[in-house]
């Protein structure tokens, strides 16, 4: 199946957003998020672990500190108690850094009855097990169909109305393909879905998970040349060629080229190799200017998926035989 668009459908493809929803991490990308699937009218719980953060979401309607000068909708809630976040909710976000994403999953296993469907919205591999993330949920909650939700999404962009599209991907069954307006992947790509935001469908998990973690190394890669001194025909190199490589370990896993041409793919990978907003791109420009990591970012614990999962990507690719010089 290719990426399918499923938002603005017309009244013959029936499907029905989810009324309640739970986002698991309150930073940028989960208020983003949250703050999406509100507008479209559903009704959001957001947990998060500082009761600072979540107190000026209740209180002020924002979250300066993340996505400063959007106004958070009513029907959006935070809270720090996650059994809380998750009582009632039909469909539940995952969306915290990819190191975390098997501690939280296991937690969230604790609350949510079988049945209900797990989007994770964190881009890696998990280190030592070469795991997808979406993988490393499955391991964690049994009983959950378990998908994604990535694609070329700046959070600040996104909350402001910006235009945006993404890719929402999950495994389709048999009884999914015949009545595909009650699949997660389209009910949630219909509950993400507003003027603002536009959401395709894919049942190539691999696909759109390995453009997802493979972007953020190019991007460094991006950032390191800029940061040196070169120009654009490098960056236009490193891309395409980059692009290829994330084509051939997609492939190796029984994913397909064609959806790394898509939005969690090459549009992910233009995105954030093309602008400083970009942390992992942010990074490597710093790197190749000459600082140390330590002097990145000015000192300030920032994390840099990119940087957490070059390792687990390349030693991935290295078990598989596929080549992936840059």
């Amino acid at each position: 199946m290719k990426d399918q668009v499923v938002s603005g459908a017309p009244s013959s493809f029936p499907a029905h957003p989810y009324r309640k929803a739970a986002v698991i991490g309150a930073g940028s990308w989960g208020t983003a998020l949250a703050v999406t699937m509100a507008r479209a009218g559903c009704a959001v719980s957001i947990y998060g672990r500082d009761p600072e953060v979540i107190a000026e979401m209740n209180t002020k309607s924002t979250t300066e500190r993340f996505l400063p000068g959007v106004s958070l909708p009513g029907n959006l809630t935070g809270v720090t108690d996650m059994a809380q976040a998750l009582e009632g909710a039909e469909a539940v976000l995952i969306v915290v850094p990819s190191r975390s994403v098997r501690e939280v999953s296991r937690q969230v296993a604790e609350h949510v009855p079988a049945g209900i469907p797990i989007a994770v919205c964190a881009k890696g591999i998990e280190p030592d097990t070469g795991l997808l993330m979406t993988q490393v949920a499955e391991q964690e909650l049994n009983g959950h169909p378990i998908g994604c939700l990535s694609g070329p999404t700046f959070a600040l962009e996104t909350a402001l109305g910006h235009p945006t599209a993404a890719t929402a991907a999950f495994p389709f069954s048999y009884g999914d393909r015949l009545k595909p307006h009650d699949s997660p992947a389209v009910r949630l790509a219909v509950s993400l879905s507003t003027e603002s935001f536009r959401v395709y469908v894919s049942d190539d998990l691999v696909g759109v998970e390995i453009g997802g973690a493979v972007k953020n190394i190019i991007a460094i890669a991006c950032g390191l040349m800029t940061g040196a001194g070169f120009a654009e025909n490098t960056r236009a190199a490193l891309i395409t060629r980059g692009l290829d490589e994330m084509k051939a370990l997609a492939e190796a896993l029984g994913g397909r080229r064609e959806t790394v041409t898509g939005l969690s793919g090459i549009g992910d990978l233009a995105l954030t190799c093309s602008s400083a907003t970009s942390r992992n791109m942010a990074l490597g420009q710093q790197l190749g200017e000459g600082l140390s990591r330590a002097q990145c970012f000015e000192g300030k614990p920032v994390v840099v998926e990119g940087e957490l999962n070059a390792i687990s990507v390349t030693d991935l690719a290295r078990s598989l035989k596929v080549a992936m010089p840059i």
